[in-house]
């Protein structure tokens, strides 16, 4: 049986989609400043009296990644419909995150590495597999990639003040 190579280009769709779902709330946050930035659990807390989310998760990023990633998926040659799914995917992968993060104690915007960058990476790679016609080896390397490229970016951000701490 012969191997499967990756394929470059749908990687490179995703990674975009993906960067666009994730990037587009913190440049939101920098544009925008505090307008429009209603908690999405608003001010809900869970059994364990903890924050549900956390503030940092607003309605506003959440639209405005949904947005971004249905609006380029086009530009890159993908069905609007698969950048809708990303948009939404991401941002309930990154609600996952903060939710564990807050039922482990965690403030609202730390770090733990790993939990911040895969759930909100896999979710949308998973569901996009059969459209993109994704092998296992296109995906671990999205996820490879997004999470090297997400500790990488974080950083270079921070630098530029456009990230309030980075990974």
């Amino acid at each position: 049986m012969e191997a499967t190579p990756m394929q470059p280009w749908p990687i490179a769709q995703m990674l975009i989609l993906l960067a666009l779902a994730n990037g587009t709330p913190v440049f939101a946050k920098k544009i925008l400043d505090g307008r429009f930035s209603r908690p999405i659990d608003g001010g809900l807390r869970f059994f364990d009296g903890r924050p549900l989310f956390g503030s940092s998760k607003t309605i506003r990023g959440a639209l405005l990644a949904i947005l971004m990633t249905t609006a380029g998926a086009p530009l890159i040659g993908l069905d609007w419909k698969i950048g809708v799914l990303v948009g939404i995917l991401a941002m309930i992968g990154d609600l996952l995150s903060s939710f564990i993060k807050r039922r482990l104690g965690m403030a609202s915007s730390s770090q733990a590495s790993g939990l911040d960058q895969f759930p909100e990476c896999l979710l949308p790679v998973l569901a996009c597999r059969g459209a993109l016609a994704l092998t296992l080896l296109d995906i671990l390397a999205i996820v490879l990639l997004f999470f090297v490229g997400e500790v990488l970016l974080s950083r270079l951000l921070f630098r530029f003040g456009l990230r309030d701490r980075p990974y």
